[in-house]
């Protein structure tokens, strides 16, 4: 079914799809308030805005003006030397026999280190934290009810789960009475960080284990592949100034 234009400027048909692409190059935290009624017609008008200041331009030979005309010979320069490197890298690839022959001959850089999961009720004084701990272990509520409740951190619609982390990754407040506590065992005090009060429970522990190699096969690519791609283009650099005359002169600094 063929679209309906939005809007068309002497001749020129502007499409949904138009606003679409625009949308899409817009950030991501950006692209929600423009497909909105309202944010949607901003951006048509904008468009509207850019054809009509284009014709204006061409009404007045802006296109064969010197300064364009520099611009343009400007951007055609810059677009052919990144059109030219981007070619040039997805020339290079990394072959699967690659990847597994670095995960073999590097089993240190695929070690998981010792993690814990832990759940955490956060909440804003410590008196709370002390009430709330006290119901828990009166078995007046579960830690779970606790932390749907009472919790202040979004991890309450988890029932306090922030998952498997190793040391390095929490605050260290946080990470060094939840790696000080077993398994199915709850903080006997309130534990203060920047973020607040928290009652820590742990779940569960994983020692240290190599990664399987499917899981981490994809990642090991891009990192070879970048390592690869800087080779191969300084190589290339190299071979390049052979083939062209290049002149360093005195350095700058």
């Amino acid at each position: 079914m063929e679209q309906k234009p939005l809007a068309v400027v002497e001749g020129k048909a502007i499409y949904a799809s138009d606003l679409e692409a625009l949308i899409q190059q817009l950030p991501q935290e950006q692209q929600g308030q423009f497909r909105t009624k309202d944010g949607r017609n901003q951006l048509l008008q904008e468009l509207v805005a850019q054809e009509l200041f284009y014709l204006e331009g061409k009404k007045n030979k802006v296109d064969e003006s010197e300064e364009y005309l520099a611009l343009v010979e400007d951007a055609k320069e810059k677009l052919l030397k990144s059109h030219t490197i981007a070619k040039f890298m997805q020339s290079v690839t990394v072959s699967d026999e690659e990847v597994k022959t670095f995960y073999d001959e590097n089993p240190k850089q695929f070690i998981a280190p010792d993690s814990i999961r832990a759940s955490h009720i956060l909440l804003p004084s410590e008196q709370q934290a002390i009430d709330i701990l006290k119901e828990i272990k009166d078995g007046v509520k579960t830690f779970e009810e606790a932390a749907r409740e009472y919790s202040i951190c979004p991890s309450r619609e988890k029932d306090g789960d922030l998952s498997y982390f190793s040391k390095g990754k929490m605050v260290p407040q946080f990470e060094e009475a939840a790696f000080a506590m077993k398994v199915g065992e709850i903080s006997d005090k309130p534990v203060k960080t920047d973020f607040g009060w928290h009652i820590i429970k742990v779940t569960d522990s994983k020692k240290s284990e190599t990664i399987p190699f499917d899981i981490v096969k994809e990642s090991a690519r891009q990192y070879l592949l970048g390592q690869k791609q800087n080779r191969a283009f300084l190589n290339r650099v190299d071979e390049l100034k052979k083939e062209y005359n290049v002149e360093m002169h005195e350095s700058l600094f």
